[in-house]
């Protein structure tokens, strides 16, 4: 049974920075700001030998009710609700604060084991405010640098007490590779991209049934990029929230910065991303631009258009109005699954999730080479390749070498001279013939090996 720690505190303790050293990757955000860290995140930490669930929270906080400051201290109650034991962080360099006096009372009424953190302990001018520690009678502080890794040899003897006796190896589950059957029903991995404020948060709360990321009118609420586990109708997924990508030119801010880093390496580690778009400023030029960058990422694509329930009209003609706009604007993805959605009142959220086990089907797509080969022999005797500087291009045979996305390499005699839009001919052709619309297809040229190359010319 997993043994999970929540990470609590005021804003700008370094609790992401503890999170962080203990998951052994950056996952979440760091910034000298205060009130970096909005959603919980979860992580799988280890430290030594002991290994569980670390909970990164918001900076505890007041605020009035129903503001986002509120709801960030929802999050954090919620997380502390989930925890089995908390660390409770202060800044060592500062000292006690009033604000930390407070919320040592908050920690203790959770009646849940705390751990006193002294975080950024480094050097001596920690000393003090780690002995000014033992007055919130949480017991003895545990001075660390998360930034440094100093102190973690102490962390670790304190919550070596805390935890439950690990299981014995002879009783535990043995680790078998996993069947084909078990592999084809793994959790997809899905992102949810998009502009700030077009539904991404709000769609993912609707399929998990909670408030579980904090929404606002206000765009730019969303920083991290939050992992969540969803079933859907017996098929599991991991969904990714990300921050709004703006255009580069309009991003100044160090900690937008961030965000929309940890954004695209979301959209790296996904399957399946599904660009939001909202439904009354659809097709924006940063629409194009991020779904041309998923396109280049070689990721499956599905569009949402979202707040679906604000339109006036939304019979066929608007439908076939988005179908039309996309094959005319997204040419690279000709086909691309688009499904008009309202993340808010959930409609249109069950074709949504067929759309994404459909495209991460095609992105997992093979061809036997036999058939590859039949297309293409019938795709150049229907459109021969141009002549270039009046020779002729010799187009060999083509075969697949991965999926994920479809990849295929085209033998041939001369590479550098097949034109792009000959290329382009060749992945709409195969697009038609093998039932691929909008996933990204990939064609490498490569020149066959000249069997007389090696032999000297005769001398004239």
């Amino acid at each position: 049974m997993s043994f999970t720690i929540a990470i609590i505190g005021r804003p700008n303790v370094g609790k992401s920075t503890l999170f962080n050293r203990l998951v052994g990757q950056k996952l979440a955000l760091v910034d000298d700001l205060p009130g970096v860290t909005r959603d919980r995140r979860e992580g799988e930490a280890r430290l030594g030998d002991l290994e569980f669930t670390i909970i990164d929270t918001a900076g505890l906080d007041e605020g009035a009710k129903g503001s986002l400051t509120a709801r960030m201290q929802e999050q954090t109650e919620t997380a502390i609700a989930l925890a089995d034991a908390l660390f409770f962080v202060i800044d060592a360099r500062i000292g006690l604060t009033p604000t930390d006096r407070s919320f040592a009372d908050f920690a203790r009424r959770a009646n849940k084991p705390v751990l006193l953190v002294a975080n950024k302990s480094e050097g001596k001018h920690g000393d003090a405010g780690a002995m000014e520690a033992f007055a919130l009678g949480l017991g003895d502080p545990i001075q660390v640098s998360a930034e440094h890794g100093e102190g973690m040899g102490e962390l670790y003897d304190a919550l070596s007490k805390l935890m439950p006796e690990p299981v014995d190896e002879d009783e535990a589950e043995d680790d078998e590779p996993l069947t084909e059957e078990e592999a084809a029903t793994r959790p997809i991995r899905v992102a949810i991209v998009g502009r700030p404020n077009a539904g991404k948060s709000t769609l993912i709360n609707y399929l998990l049934g909670e408030e579980r990321l904090l929404t606002s009118p206000e765009a730019g609420t969303t920083r991290d990029s939050i992992a969540v586990e969803i079933n859907w109708k017996g098929r599991e997924f991991r969904v990714f929230d990300t921050a709004g990508l703006r255009r580069r030119s309009r991003i100044e801010e160090k900690l937008e910065k961030l965000s929309v880093a940890d954004a695209l390496r979301a959209v790296r580690f996904a399957e399946v991303v599904v660009m939001t778009m909202d439904a009354q400023n659809r097709f924006e030029e940063q629409d194009l631009r991020i779904a041309d960058l998923i396109e280049r990422e070689g990721r499956a694509v599905v569009l949402a258009v979202n707040k679906w329930d604000l339109m006036e009209s939304k019979g066929g003609g608007a439908i076939s109005g988005l179908r039309r706009d996309a094959d005319h604007l997204l040419p690279q993805i000709k086909g691309v699954p688009i499904v008009a959605i309202s993340g808010l009142v959930g409609e249109g959220i069950d074709r949504l999730m067929q759309a994404i086990q459909d495209a991460y089907a095609l992105w997992n797509r093979r061809v036997s080479t036999s058939a590859l080969n039949r297309w293409f022999e019938e795709a150049v005797q229907a459109n021969p390749p141009p002549a270039v500087s009046g020779r002729r291009l010799k187009l060999n045979y083509i075969t697949q070498t991965k999926a994920r996305p479809p990849s295929f390499v085209l033998f041939c005699s001369r590479a550098d001279a097949v034109p792009q839009s000959y290329l382009r001919y060749l992945t709409n052709s195969m697009r038609e013939a093998f039932e691929l619309p909008g996933t990204p297809v990939r064609i490498t040229l490569r020149e066959k090996a000249n069997p007389f190359a090696h032999k000297r010319k005769r001398p004239s």
